[in-house]
């Protein structure tokens, strides 16, 4: 005797991926939207740029990097600078 064919269940609807911004605000002039980002898999480079007050950032990326990780690591950055300013001014 022969199985019953069993019925296919209908596939599931794919889930829409937000796509993540890739303009910012400039943390120097604050301005909307006027920071870029390029990415350049080639070289492994991430490179931010303001329109504005051509301020500048790059970093070393991986294949798993996005432009929002980019601009974090930029933020990040500044604030370590300006700690260690405000830890020279005290000394």
């Amino acid at each position: 005797m022969g199985k019953r064919k069993s019925r296919k269940k209908a596939a599931a609807p794919k889930k829409k991926r937000e796509k993540l911004e890739t303009v910012f605000s400039c943390p120097f002039c604050n301005h909307e939207n006027s920071v870029e980002c390029h990415i350049d898999m080639k070289n492994m480079i991430g490179e931010l740029a303001c329109r504005i007050c051509q301020e500048s950032f790059s970093t070393a990326i991986t294949a798993l990097s996005e432009p929002i990780d980019i601009y974090s690591e930029w933020i990040d950055e500044c604030e370590r600078v300006n700690k260690l300013e405000e830890e020279g001014e005290e000394a």
